[in-house]
């Protein structure tokens, strides 16, 4: 019965991996994944074939506990279920803000502001930008308004898709040091793993370098080599609202109040995101986008529309995928080495630490994996593999690899999949041209993140 379990796993992972050929939205698979999983431990589990262990290491037996075992169960799945549902609070908050910057056409401010021909320049700026924007509004969106931004600066697509790729690497390496700027990071901060100090004292440099030195390489290549036409004289003030600027301002701010609510009141951090969800919205039912502005026109930049153009399918995506590990979690499979049982994922890591002792080196194959499989499910597994203590290396190592490591490959990240959607980038294209230069620079960031945690400060 486990093996049928770990099976189900095996068989949706590979449906949501290979959702392009199989033309299948990767939701669909990791939804029912995750009920069926749950279906089959709630039977083995009645049934008497297995036990479930919970986060604090308490393990059910319904043929010994009874009624009792069976609340253990039950409580065990709720847990599961409000972890999950913190994320998912966070992440719908933190998109609906955004939508409503975009309403109110606040990232015109930031399109108004790149002025410059130079190819060379226009690369850094618009690398800057991602990985300043990406620590703030995430990863996915930062590439999403880039990618828009880049369309009106740059009208040869030839040219534009070398752009494209590198905002992809720019964006992953801002969104890893930020508890905010990337899903992974985000369910490592949500579940107490990393504080947002910690992540940023210590993910902050690698960062920097894993977006640095790809860039440094890249500006001396052919594709930046030159100058662009840009159409200086588009009005772009005309484009913009008389709210513009106020909802950019706010909704960023508010964004980034989060972490400092959280270390100031101690509460999760989706209870933040509620509280700067609702001042954007407070601002956005009485602010006055256009001079003329009539009450007819109101639909047009309220919450509302903002809450219909988010991704809800992204949302029950990480339902099913963070559910689903849960599950794997959850099933007693083995014994540690002390001879306590363990859950699958935890016994897991007990092996792949007999077969290569050194952590660091897993990690680092987690971020090259990460390219290839979702980082999401990765680095869900990973949380219930290991039990390091808060701010631990192992966190912020694992918040580093996962998060810069997808840029390997452009279906390796969510804005990588974002590009390549926006820019129809090809897949062989991209890593024959630029997986090279994300590797170098995952590899050197990685490099300096272990000389800075083992070398310089000796941490274990």
């Amino acid at each position: 019965m486990e093996s049928i379990i770990i099976l189900v796993f095996v068989l949706g992972y590979l449906s949501i991996t290979l959702e392009h050929p199989l033309k299948l939205d990767k939701t669909v698979p990791a939804l029912i994944m995750a009920a069926v999983i749950w279906a089959l431990l709630a039977v083995g589990f009645n049934a008497g074939w297995f036990n479930v262990i919970d986060t604090h290491e308490h393990v059910f037996d319904f043929g010994v506990g009874g009624e009792e075992a069976m609340e253990g169960f039950e409580n065990t799945l709720l847990h599961h279920l409000g972890k999950t549902a913190e994320i998912l609070i966070f992440l719908i908050g933190a998109m609906t803000i955004v939508e409503i910057i975009d309403l109110h056409r606040g990232f015109e401010v930031l399109k108004g502001a790149v002025k410059t021909r130079s190819k060379r320049k226009l690369l850094w700026i618009i690398g800057i930008l991602a990985f300043i924007l990406s620590a703030i509004i995430d990863n996915l969106t930062a590439t999403i308004v880039l990618v828009t931004l880049l369309r009106k600066l740059i009208h040869k697509r030839e040219e534009r898709l070398w752009f494209a790729a590198l905002v992809v690497i720019a964006a992953n390496a801002g969104g890893a040091w930020s508890p905010i700027g990337d899903v992974t990071t985000t369910m490592l901060w949500i579940a107490d793993k990393v504080t947002a100090a910690g992540l940023i004292e210590f993910v902050v440099v690698p960062s920097i370098v894993c977006f640095v030195l790809p860039f440094l390489i890249a500006s001396y290549m052919k594709p930046f080599r030159g100058q662009i036409h840009v159409e200086s004289n588009e009005d772009v003030t005309a484009e913009r609202l008389l709210s513009s600027r106020t909802m950019l301002f706010l909704g960023l701010g508010m964004i980034v109040s989060v972490p400092i609510f959280k270390t100031l009141t101690h509460l999760p951090p989706y209870m933040g995101m509620m509280l700067a969800l609702g001042v954007v919205w407070l601002v956005s039912e009485y602010i006055h986008p256009e001079e003329d502005f009539s009450k007819e026109r109101r639909h047009l930049y309220s919450a509302h529309k903002a809450l219909s153009r988010i991704e809800i399918s992204s949302i029950l995506f990480f339902l099913g995928i963070l559910m689903a590990v849960a599950g794997l979690e959850s099933l007693v499979y083995g014994v540690a080495e002390n001879g306590d049982p363990v859950g699958t994922l935890r016994y897991l890591a007990e092996v792949l630490q007999a077969a290569i002792p050194n952590q660091d080196v897993v990690v680092i194959l987690l971020g090259v994996f990460s390219a290839i499989i979702d980082n999401v499910p990765l680095v869900a597994a990973s949380m219930g593999m290991y039990n390091s203590p808060t701010d631990s290396v192992l966190w912020h190592f694992i918040a580093y690899s996962a998060g810069t490591g997808g840029s390997m490959l452009i279906i390796g990240s969510a804005a990588g999949v974002a590009a390549m959607g926006m820019e129809r980038i090809d897949f062989i294209w991209y890593l024959r041209k630029i997986a090279w230069l994300a590797f170098v620079g995952f590899i050197a960031g990685a490099g300096v993140f272990l000389l800075i945690e083992r070398v310089i400060f000796h941490h274990v």
